[in-house]
C-alpha cells in the first residue's frame, strides 16, 4: 500500500514531500511558539484575564450581531448560544470543566438577576414582527442589549473563575453589582 504524501497535512508530511526543510521548520517553530504561549496563559493571572477578556469582547460583538437576525426570538437564540459558547471558552481558558447543560442553567439565572435587561431584549426582539418600523427599532435597540448582556454575563464568569470559582458553586446573586457596573462599562463604550 503506498501513501500520497501529498494528502497528508503539512504538519506530518516528509519534508521532501513538495515542502522544503526550511517550510517543515517554520511550522515547528509556529507550533512551539503556540505551545509557548499556551503555557504562558496556563500559568500567568494577567495573561489568563487578558485572553479571556479579549475572548469576551469578540463574543459580545458577535452577539450584538446576533441581534441583528430579523426573525423574532431565533435572535435570542443564537445570542444565547454565543453566551453559552464564550462560557465554555471562559471556562477553558480558566481550566475549569465546562458542561453546556450547567452552563445553560447558570447563564438563565444570571440573566435572570438583568430583569430590565432581558424584558428590553424580549420586547425588542417581538417588535421585530411589527412591520417596518418594528423592525428599524429593533436593529438599534437589540444589537446594543445583546452586546452589554453578553459583556456583563463574561466579565462576571471570568471574576468568579478567577477568584477559585467553579461553574458548580457559582451564585448569581453574589454577582449583581459587578453585573450592574459591567453594563454600565459596556453602555459607556457603546456610547449608548
Amino acid at each position: 500500500m503506498t501513501v500520497n504524501k501529498k494528502k497528508l497535512p503539512r504538519a506530518i508530511r516528509p519534508a521532501g514531500a513538495d515542502a522544503p526543510p526550511a517550510e517543515a521548520m517554520a511550522d515547528i517553530a509556529t507550533v512551539a511558539k503556540n505551545v509557548s504561549a499556551f503555557d504562558a496563559v496556563a500559568t500567568n493571572p494577567e495573561v489568563r484575564r487578558a485572553v479571556a477578556v479579549k475572548l469576551v469582547e469578540r463574543l459580545s460583538l458577535w452577539s450584538g450581531a446576533a441581534g441583528l437576525i430579523p426573525v423574532p426570538l431565533v435572535d435570542l437564540a443564537a445570542v444565547g448560544g454565543v453566551q453559552i459558547r464564550m462560557l465554555g471558552g471562559i471556562s477553558k481558558i480558566y481550566d475549569i470543566p465546562f458542561s453546556e447543560n450547567i452552563g445553560k442553567s447558570l447563564i438563565a439565572s444570571l440573566v435572570g438577576s438583568m430583569v430590565p435587561m432581558t424584558s428590553a431584549m424580549g420586547a425588542a426582539s417581538i417588535i421585530k414582527s411589527v412591520p417596518l418600523l418594528g423592525t428599524v427599532v429593533s436593529a438599534f435597540a437589540m444589537p446594543a442589549m445583546s452586546a452589554g448582556a453578553t459583556y456583563a454575563i463574561g466579565m462576571v464568569f471570568i471574576q468568579h473563575f478567577a477568584s477559585g470559582g467553579t461553574l458548580l458553586d457559582f451564585n448569581p446573586r453574589d454577582y449583581r453589582e459587578i453585573v450592574k457596573a459591567q453594563k454600565e462599562k459596556w453602555s459607556g463604550r457603546s456610547g449608548a
